[in-house]
């Protein structure tokens, strides 16, 4: 770490948590670099999924039975 790194990382550490959790949403907030294309291909992905439900395409099942296929498909 620079020293100014390091600095402002001991200074932080004194902060009372309140003020550590605003200050570590901040930085990242920064790094945060949302991509349009990959908002908009999310967007049409979650758009043709309730479609499928909606047009009967797929089945929905409840969280039980989903977590139950997950364990039956691990001890195989």
């Amino acid at each position: 770490m620079t020293d100014l790194v390091s600095e402002l990382t001991a200074r932080a550490k004194a902060l009372p948590p309140e003020e550590r959790a605003r200050l570590a949403a901040e930085l990242l907030a920064t790094l945060d670099r949302s991509d349009d294309t990959v908002e908009a291909a999310w967007d049409a992905e979650l758009r043709r999924r309730i479609g499928e439900v909606e047009n009967g395409a797929v089945q929905l099942v409840s969280a039980d039975e989903a977590f139950a296929q997950v364990r039956n498909a691990l001890r195989r």
